[in-house]
Order: structure tokens, then sequence, then C-alpha cells
């Protein structure tokens, strides 16, 4: 009887240090900070892999009149592109703020293997929040979730921008 052939191909990620979540997830505030300055929700987003960035992106809703231009939309899209592939393996996604379903089912879809965010969203976060989409045991792939990396800095700008909004009468 012959032996069957390993074919297995090791997907585990391995976790950075933390300090290198904190680096990420400083590149990731100052996308956010430009989303800020441009009138968005500010939200930034970076996917990284092999201590390189991949991919960014920040809230582009009202600019792109997109409602799926999320940061993290824009930085999977990104990231799928400089890789070449939709499979994001061997990447972590950083994010200012807990991602909403969409963008939770889309991280889930592009197969990335970790994912770290600044601060829990209580009204719409599918990481934990209302939904753990990145870790329901019913899908094909689950995420390594990890929450409130730099959590004040994070929900610093956000009430920054709203303060502001309602100041201005906007929201």
């Amino acid at each position: 009887m012959s032996e069957t052939p390993d074919i297995s191909v090791d997907l585990r990620h391995d976790a950075p240090a933390p300090d290198a979540d904190e680096r990420f997830m400083r590149a990731a505030l100052d996308l956010a900070h430009l989303a800020f300055e441009a009138d968005e929700v500010p939200v930034g987003a970076v996917i990284v892999r092999d201590d390189r960035i991949l991919g960014r992106g920040h809230n582009q809703r009202q600019t792109l009149k997109d409602p799926t231009a999320h940061a993290e939309m824009i930085a999977l899209t990104a990231a799928a592109e400089a890789v070449g592939d939709w499979r994001l393996e061997r990447c972590t996604l950083y994010v200012t703020l807990e991602p909403c379903p969409m963008c939770a089912g889309a991280i889930v879809l592009a197969r990335v293997p970790r994912l770290v965010f600044g601060t829990a969203d209580p009204k719409a976060g599918a990481c934990g929040s209302l939904y753990s989409i990145p870790t329901d045991p019913r899908l094909n792939h689950r995420v390594e979730t990890v929450g409130g990396v730099l959590r004040d800095d994070c929900a610093a700008v956000l009430r920054a921008f709203f303060s502001r909004q309602r100041l201005l009468g906007k929201k």
C-alpha cells in the first residue's frame, strides 16, 4: 500500500509582537485622520503581511457616494491587488473601529487570518459587540480577533468628529 503524500499547506499566522500591533494601528489611525479631514467618518485600515503594509484604506462613502466604501473594503481590495489573489492568507487587518457586518463578512471571505481593531462599535460592530461573524463556527473560515489596541486614541478621533458634526448641525 502506497503512502499518501502530505499536500497540506500551513495557513497558520503567527501573531506579531504587541509593539507591531500598536505600530500598525498607528498607521491605521493616520488614515482615520485623513478621513476626518475629508469630512468622512474617521476610520482607517491597513493590511499587513510579513511586516509590510499591502493595502490601505479610509472611509470614503461621502467622497465616492458609495455605501460600500468603508476603510476595510478599500484596504481589502488594495491588498488583493498587491498580492494578486483574493485570498489574503498570512495577513493581519488593522482597523480603528470594530468592523460592521459587511466588512466582517468580507474579512472572512478574503480568508484574513487575523483582525485587530481599536475601539468597539456597540451600535454596528460585528466582531463581538452585536455579532461575532469572524469567529462564527458555522462559517468555513474563522478569524482570530483582537480588540482594544490603542482603544482610547481610536475612540478619541471618532468623538472629535461627531462632536464637530453636531456643532455644524450635520449629524
